[in-house]
């Protein structure tokens, strides 16, 4: 099963867990203080450039008939596309640029390139997604409906093609997304949504009939002659933006470590507790300021579920701050390079794509799922020590996942 009892999983009291989020919402009110003019510049440059690099592409795309130039073309709005999505769409629909009061840089009003609206992405992801983060049959987004990614979910034949599955939906990520939202606004819809003309259809197909006529219409027949060229740029870069995206959302969110929670913890749940399964449940990947810059500061991704409202230029610094309170607390901190944290998904999509009888691992104790009973074959003392007797220190979950790994190891060899 997944984690219940949160505050057991993380080996801290009550206490220890109001306190974290006290410091937590301390980190929060010197955030918002600070906003300011730095941030605002930060903002309409990131705008300013993410709209030349894609005039640029158009231009050479357009004016070039080389190789090179559709290259060339195709690359810079591919990389526009990226930044559109990632640092722009995303993370001002999240309202983090809301404080400006600028009604152009303003969640209620900015449209994203993409094929789903944006009104329907901010329901479905702000609020559900965020709200019920990796709550097993509570957050849609744990597999987004196709895969089967923790094993609190039961197998079901279909999930013998979830590889394949994984292919499609990186490469149609887009409209995977948009499907998977319109699909939670249907649900959540307080008006009729089962109609092929309900509201949230009509929302949908317009959306969908201007972005596909925009790429795959108007701007081919804008090149006359070299439509063709064009059409096959706009696929490409659609293709890379979509892959791109899909690859940073499943590195910060199905790797090892970022665990999954039950509806009971749920139905209790204090601020502070949200706060600690925000930390828990989400992945960062190991990235410099370019990486960081394109992955929308999503590399990020725990300080992001502590603060999805804070903006995403100041992720850096707030997770120098997190940081420390993980080791305060004796939290893991889960990272890892971008390649590593995909494989651990990978492997998950591809592993969980069995029947449980293959697999050796139990819901408690596997690599990508666990519950605060993994600890149970640790001694009562070494469970009972929040103090280390020798250093002073606290001892927490990362003391704990260490002394359970090396439990497992010695009870392995054992058996061999």
């Amino acid at each position: 099963m997944a984690i219940t009892d949160i505050a057991a999983y993380a080996h801290l009291t009550d206490a220890d867990v109001e306190a974290l989020g006290f410091e937590l919402d301390q980190i929060r009110r010197d955030i918002e203080s600070s906003r300011g003019e730095r941030d605002a510049r930060y903002i309409r440059r990131t705008i300013r450039a993410q709209r030349g690099l894609e005039l640029a592409g158009r231009a050479t795309l357009f004016a070039g008939k080389s190789r090179t130039a559709w290259v060339a073309g195709t690359a810079m709005l591919s990389v526009a596309k990226i930044i559109e999505n990632m640092e722009l769409g995303h993370n001002i629909s999240h309202g983090q640029w809301d404080w400006m009061n600028d009604p152009e840089i303003h969640s209620t009003t900015w449209e994203w390139d993409m094929t789903g609206p944006s009104a329907q992405w901010k329901r479905a992801h702000n609020y559900s997604h965020h709200t019920y983060t990796n709550i097993v049959g509570m957050d849609d987004d744990v597999g987004f409906g196709i895969l089967r990614m923790t094993r609190d979910e039961p197998w079901r034949p279909i999930n013998l093609f979830q590889p394949l599955a994984n292919i499609v939906l990186a490469a149609t990520f887009e409209w995977g997304i948009a499907m998977h939202d319109l699909g939670i606004q249907k649900d959540t819809s307080i008006v009729p949504s089962d109609g092929f003309l309900s509201e949230p259809n009509r929302v949908f197909f317009r959306k969908a009939a201007r972005q596909v006529g925009k790429d795959f219409v108007i701007y081919p027949a804008l090149s006359g002659p070299l439509w063709k060229r064009t059409l096959k740029a706009n696929l490409t870069a659609n293709l890379v933006r979509n892959v791109w995206a899909y690859a940073v959302i499943f590195c910060g969110h199905f790797p090892d470590g970022a665990e999954k929670f039950t509806p009971d913890h749920f139905e209790t749940e204090t601020r502070a507790q949200w706060y600690l399964r925000q930390m828990l449940g989400s992945a960062n990947v190991d990235a410099g300021p370019v990486m960081a810059f394109m992955t929308g500061n999503l590399s990020y991704q725990i300080e992001h579920h502590l603060f999805p409202d804070l903006p995403s230029n100041r992720y850096a610094e707030i997770s120098q701050r997190v940081r420390l309170l993980c080791d305060k607390y004796d939290l893991p901190y889960t990272t890892g390079p971008l390649i590593t944290q995909y494989l651990l998904a990978f492997r998950t999509i591809h592993k969980l794509a069995l029947p449980d009888r293959f697999l050796w691992r139990t819901s408690d104790d596997a690599p990508e799922t666990s519950s605060e009973r993994k600890f149970a074959a640790l001694s009562d003392k070494v469970e009972s020590l929040r103090v280390d007797p020798v250093t002073g220190e606290r001892r927490g979950l990362r003391s704990a996942l260490r002394d359970a790994k090396a439990a497992l190891r010695e009870k392995n060899s054992r058996v061999r």
